[in-house]
């Protein structure tokens, strides 16, 4: 019963998307549409077709008629020519002319001619035409000719009398020929016309129910959706057809569910957005205040004191920074960086005391550089950059699942200059990056690896290191952990700064 209800509620779903899709499609006529063109143009190709035929077609009926007239002429020629020599009354000569409709015969036989009867002798004779072996060029040319221009003209036609020697000559006006020959012009147009409408007519119905009612759905649709995109009552529901429609439908519904998930997203992160500014507007002002009470930790006299307020008053700078930065990030993009030459093992340290790694911990944070290693980039970035992928690896290493005993756990992040690149390795021996986390690895609020996370660290760091002209790439590693290797270039040296320092320099 179940399985009945759910064919049935698709059913009507399939009915009220047609419904709706019939409302959304714009009214025009009949013929405007893109059913009534394709009719029009059935009726035009099924009457372009019928001309293409009508020209061998009327030649062959034309000859056809002349071969009639020219064998009963024959006949007739045969009996009066048994009849010999004795000749025929002028009287029933006339009645064999009328019969046969010509105005005179001739009987050509053992090389010689016999007039066997004749009406009047016409005093010219405008065409003659030999039924012996017409070409088919030919045939549709005096077809044509006598179409147009005949009627009034007096035509000369001879022929074999079956496959004997003996051949019969007529003479008789063109106008019966011509006047049948229209009456079958008029029946094959009136026959096209028919056969070409009832042809359209069928492919009509046929076109309109396998070809324009799906895409009239499709389009209708389309405009449906583009109309209120969140809606989910509007996305497309196809018919499960194997077609090209029913693939292009389901891509549509596919495309339609995927955009309606990402304006969800957009949505929230737009939400995320002003609900983090409004806290991070806050949240600065609070860090203004305790930067100027931190400041006041300089002038006391405890060595303690003394060792960790440098280090909490840099923090809060960098809090203070990251809090302007987050508003104006909320507005644009991040701020251009300041490159300059800094000594990246000093920048390493600064990361591993705000990452405050306890003894307790077991985990060990390993530099593998040279102290004099300098990389040319904004540090306060490369800072965020680093930080960010050593406190996920820290997060990593300190999960409640792997605090197993034997267990080895240290990040390590190398350093080391190739040319004008500088290349910076964080590795770390934690579990590594799951499946959905690698396949979004960069994308916010996609791409955690842990439960509960955003994924930004990874977005943020990112970007950073593009707008340094660099890469940052996650490498595959053999052994178990997470591996991400970071190259940032130089600033190329223009010309006026080589010669300043080479001045300089002298």
């Amino acid at each position: 019963m179940p399985v009945q209800d759910q064919g049935e509620s698709s059913k009507a779903e399939n009915i009220a998307a047609g419904e709706t899709a019939r409302s959304f499609y714009p009214r025009a006529g009949m013929f405007s549409r893109l059913s009534g063109k394709l009719l029009w143009l059935t009726v035009f190709f099924i009457m372009l077709a019928e001309i293409l035929i009508f020209f061998p077609s009327i030649a062959s009926m034309r000859v056809r008629w002349l071969e009639d007239r020219l064998n009963t002429a024959a006949a007739a020629a045969i009996v009066i020519d048994g009849l010999q020599p004795v000749e025929l009354p002028r009287a029933l000569q006339k009645e064999t002319l009328e019969a046969t409709g010509t105005k005179a015969i001739v009987l050509r036989k053992d090389g010689t001619s016999r007039l066997l009867a004749m009406s009047e002798m016409p005093t010219s004779v405008d065409e003659s035409y030999d039924l012996t072996d017409i070409p088919p060029l030919t045939s549709m040319r005096d077809a044509l000719d006598t179409l147009i221009f005949g009627g009034n003209r007096m035509i000369r036609v001879y022929g074999p009398v079956g496959e004997t020697n003996t051949g019969v000559e007529v003479v008789m006006k063109d106008r019966p020929l011509r006047k049948a020959m229209l009456v079958y012009a008029r029946n094959v147009l009136l026959l096209s016309i028919l056969i070409s409408l009832f042809t359209a007519t069928l492919i009509f119905f046929a076109i309109n129910r396998i070809l324009i009612r799906p895409i009239r759905r499709l389009t209708g649709s389309m405009q449906q959706f583009a109309s209120d995109p969140e809606n989910p009552l509007h996305v497309y529901v196809g018919d499960g057809g194997r077609d090209e429609l029913a693939v292009a439908g389901r891509n549509l519904t596919s495309m339609q569910l995927e955009l309606q998930k990402t304006l969800k997203q957009q949505r929230n992160l737009a939400a995320l957005g002003l609900a983090v500014s409004k806290i991070n507007h806050d949240m600065r002002n609070i860090l203004a205040s305790a930067q100027l009470m931190s400041d006041r930790l300089v002038d006391v006299d405890d060595p303690m004191v003394k060792s960790f307020a440098p280090k909490l008053l840099r923090t809060i700078d960098r809090a203070v920074g990251y809090t302007t930065e987050v508003l104006s990030y909320g507005k644009a993009t991040e701020s251009p960086p300041h490159r300059r030459r800094i000594r990246l093992y000093e920048l390493i340290q600064e990361v591993k005391d705000i990452l405050a790694i306890e003894p307790q911990s077991g985990v060990e944070f390993v530099e593998q550089m040279g102290p004099d290693l300098e990389v040319d980039a904004d540090s306060e970035q490369l800072f965020r950059i680093i930080h960010n992928l050593c406190r996920n690896a820290l997060q990593a290493l300190t999960s409640p699942g792997e605090q197993g005993p034997g267990i080895v756990r240290r990040i390590t992040v190398a350093a080391q200059r190739v040319g004008s690149v500088v290349s910076i390795t964080i590795d770390d021996t934690g579990p590594g990056m799951p499946l959905k986390a690698r396949q979004n690895l960069f994308a916010a609020f996609r791409g955690s690896a842990r439960s509960g996370g955003t994924g930004l660290g990874l977005t943020i760091a990112r970007e950073l290191v593009l707008a340094h002209g660099g890469t940052i790439a996650l490498v595959e590693k053999p052994s178990v952990g997470t591996q991400f290797r970071i190259e940032i270039p130089d600033r190329p040296v223009s010309l006026e700064d080589y010669r300043s320092r080479s001045h300089a320099e002298k």
